[in-house]
Order: structure tokens, then sequence, then C-alpha cells
């Protein structure tokens, strides 16, 4: 009834507004001319590289594995598994070995498949089905590190001392076999019922120690949670997950890995780095004095990645406080360097030189970057074929973000559409996010849905009630407009 305050909107978009929604996602595909089916060449060099790619230590010559115990944890119903590892405590530290999907000995340089990933530059996710950056046979098949088979991998090894401080690092190339296959969820669960395999246990302690060490740098994380669109049978969810702690302890270990790679690579002279400049000066006060504005001060004696750190990712206030700082993570990008080391060559947010290596089934940069350091960790020259080409990676990189970005944000738009579809002229409740140019963005309380509200003035951190004006599922766009002041009613 128009002018009634929503008690909650749908978080699953039903089967009548899916037809339509579905359109709109197919259409969106062509209008970003995304990538469609494999070519037939493609597969057939792929299937040609799984035949002749042997996984015997001996023939292969790479170092034999098999009886380490490594694990995987990712989402349910992953295929495309590029990391597993192993993590064991000893007296004065631990040893973590993180095995890395050798993408590499399955790709010819300048082959089919290399071609066309240069293309890709990454996969691609999108609510109707993701567009994987290599054919199947390898993404989820003879290059990924499924259970129980035994698979290649770069093995990067670490020696820890007691606060996870890397003493020693080894890169070697290697095959390798997985004993399990984890979710984040599963994971969670035994690491809290206490009956998790050793290298869960060990990850909790590997966790806190390098969130210590990010203290230490000064580096910093937003970890908001984003909206994602999940499909099942039924149609699509729109969803906020807040990260469970295993999945922020396991991204440890990936990004002490890329500090690792960014660290052999400065060393060696040549590589390619993702870096991120410092917030300026009046950026960072700007969101000094919006936080006192919310009434969450950020005060000199704290520094950044403490404060957001120490934010409560429930408390609504606190949703406006991590919107204004996301305007302090800006201008990532990746360089290439070959003699000369990049002038910034620090991740900003990471607070060290940093790079892609853990992705590489799914990230196209992350293939020279595995290449490049095993060379140089080995004293062996960086192959030709990669020292000629990383130039024009970061270009390629880049373009791909581009491209995922868009088609992320209108995915929302479109999912948000079908989400308020049948309650245009309701009024529902929201959360002011910020202040900007003559209005404001907001939250829904009763889901994911974030949209910018015209002539709105609330104050960010306030719950207000706002009304469904228009839904276009086709386009995705979502008007939304303050209530009237005579039928607002907002629930706190």
């Amino acid at each position: 009834m128009l002018g009634s305050v929503s008690a909650g909107l749908p978080r699953l978009v039903s089967p009548r507004p899916r037809a339509e929604l579905d359109q709109a996602l197919a259409a969106l595909r062509q209008t970003l001319e995304l990538p469609g089916e494999f070519a037939p060449e493609v597969i057939a060099e792929a299937e040609r590289a799984v035949d002749a790619t042997p996984v015997d230590p001996a023939t292969a010559g790479v170092d034999d594995l098999r009886e380490v115990e490594f694990l995987t944890i990712d989402p349910p119903g992953s295929t495309d598994l590029d990391q597993a590892l192993h993590l064991e405590r000893t007296p004065d530290g631990a040893v973590l070995q993180y095995a890395i999907a050798d993408v590499p000995a399955f790709v010819t340089p300048h082959g089919a498949v290399d071609v066309e990933a240069r293309l890709r530059a990454q996969t691609l996710y999108a609510a109707d089905g993701r567009i994987p950056l290599y054919p199947a046979e390898l993404s989820e098949g003879a290059a990924s590190l499924l259970p129980d088979v035994d698979r290649r991998a770069y093995v990067w090894r670490f020696v820890l001392d007691d606060g996870a401080r890397p003493v020693k690092t080894t890169l070697r190339r290697a095959i390798v076999r997985s004993r399990a296959q984890w979710t984040y969820a599963d994971a969670q669960k035994a690491i809290d019922d206490q009956s998790a395999p050793e290298s869960l246990r060990a990850l909790e302690w590997f966790g806190e120690q390098r969130a210590q060490r990010e203290h230490e740098r000064g580096g910093a994380s937003l970890n908001v949670p984003e909206a994602e669109v999940v499909a099942d049978d039924g149609g699509y969810e729109l969803v906020r997950r807040v990260l469970l702690p295993v999945e922020e302890w396991s991204a440890q270990v990936s990004l002490l890995t890329g500090m690792a790679a960014a660290e052999i690579m400065l060393d060696g002279g040549i590589g390619i780095l993702r870096t991120m400049p410092p917030a300026g000066v009046a950026d960072v006060e700007a969101f000094r004095v919006q936080t006192e504005a919310l009434g969450m001060p950020w005060t000199d004696d704290i520094a950044y990645g403490d404060y957001l750190r120490g934010l409560d990712r429930s408390d609504p206030t606190a949703l406006a406080v991590l919107n204004a700082a996301g305007s302090l993570f800006r201008g990532a990008g990746y360089v290439a360097f070959d003699g000369t080391s990049p002038v910034d060559a620090i991740q900003a947010a990471i607070g060290a030189p940093y790079a892609h290596v853990t992705a590489p089934l799914r990230r196209l940069v992350d293939r020279w970057v595995l290449v490049i350091c095993e060379a140089l960790a080995n004293g062996s020259p960086v192959p030709t074929w990669a020292r000629e080409s990383m130039a024009e990676i970061p270009k390629l990189m880049d373009r791909s973000t581009q491209k995922a970005n868009r088609l992320d944000a209108a995915t929302i738009d479109r999912v948000e559409a079908a989400v308020l579809h049948n309650r245009v002229g309701d009024d529902v409740t929201a959360i002011v996010l910020a202040r900007r140019d003559g209005g404001a963005r907001v939250q829904l309380t009763a889901a994911p849905v974030d949209e910018f509200v015209d002539g709105l003035t609330a104050v960010p951190g306030s719950t207000v009630s706002v009304r469904v004006v228009r839904a276009d599922i086709s386009t995705g766009e979502v008007v939304l407009a303050p209530t009237p002041p005579d039928h607002a009613s907002p629930q706190r």
C-alpha cells in the first residue's frame, strides 16, 4: 500500500521477475562484450597440454611433496582451486607450505590458450555463471588442486618465528596431493569444536600473529561485507555476508606470500607489483572530520588500521564510517619493472611491497609473477617469454579489472531492481551512509541494497524512511525518494 513502511524486503528474487532478470543479465553480457565459450582450437590445445604434462616427479623433474598433507579452503562448490596449505607448529614458530597451481606447466607461451587468456585477463563472476580465464580442462581439471589427485604446483615454504615472521623462504616446483577440500564454514566449525586437523588449528595462531604484524606495518583493511548475488533453482539471492575468522586468517597466508613475492622481485630487479599510493593529507583529514561528525572520532593516538579493525561491522554508524573510509583506498594498479625498481613500490593498504601471485587460475598476472619468482629464487634466468611480455600485463589487467567492476556494479543494480520490483510505492527503512551532491547514499535495513536518494538531508548513521519510486530490472535503475513527512515512521 502506498505510504506503508515495509517490515521487510524479499532477499530472494521469485520466479515471476526471474525471467525478466535472466534476460537483463544476458543482455548485459552483450553490452559489456564479455567473452563467450572458448574456441575449439583453445580447448583442443588445453586437452593436448593435459595429456602431455607429466605429474610423475621424476619425469617432470620437480620435487615430490605428495607426503605433505595439504588441504584447501574455499567457498562451497568451488572447482578452480588455486591454493592448498600445510601449516605445522614448531617449538619456536611454525613451517608454512603453500602450494599454488602450476598453470605455466600447461600453457605454451603465445599458443592458443595463452592468447585467449591475455584477452580475458581474469575470471569474471556473473550472476548467471562465471566466465573463466582458462578452459575447464585446466581451471577445473588438471591444473586445479583438487583433493586426492596428484597435481603440479609451485610450493612456497616459509620457516616462521614465534611471531609468524618468515626467517627463511624457498620456492620450488613440485607434485602435491591435497588431502581434503574444506569450505570456510566447515573449517570454522571444525576449528571451533576442536576437531580440525593441525593445519587448521594452527591457522588461528598464524592469522592473529600476522594481524599484529599488519598493525606494526601500519597496514589497514576495510573488510566491509559487500553485496553478493547468489543463484539457485528458485531465483537470485542478494546477500551481504560477514567474513568468518578463518577467511581472514587464510587471507593472511596469501598476503604473506604476496609480500614475499614482491621482495624476491625487488631484490632481483624484475617483476610486476600490485601498488597503491598512500592517501593524501587532505583526504585523511576529511575522513577524520567525518568520523567526528558521526560520533566515532578517529583520534591521533590510534593508528588508521587499528581504528578500522576496531569498528563493529554490525553498527549502522560504523557502516557509514567504513563507507567514508573507502575514499582512502584508491589508485591500486600494476607496475612492471626490469632493471630499475619502481619509485612507489608500496601497496599502502598492506603497508609493504606486494604482488599478486596466489590465484593463477583466475588472474593472468599471477602466471608471470610465479615464473619470475621461481627463477629468481633458484638462481635461474627469467624465461625470455615472460621477460619480453611482462610490460603488457599491467594494461591487460587494468582493462579487465575495469570490465569486472562494471559487470559487478551492473549485475547488482539489476538484482536490486528485481528485489524491489514488487515494492514500488512502498516506504522502506534505510541507514544513511553518506551525504553527497544534494542527497545521500543509503543502505536498506531489510536487504543489502545500496542506493542514492536525491534530496535526502538526513545525517550519516541515522535511520530514515525512503519510498521506492521506480525499479527497472532491464536497466537496473532504482529510484528512491525521501518519504513525505506525513507518512514517515522508520523502524529503529
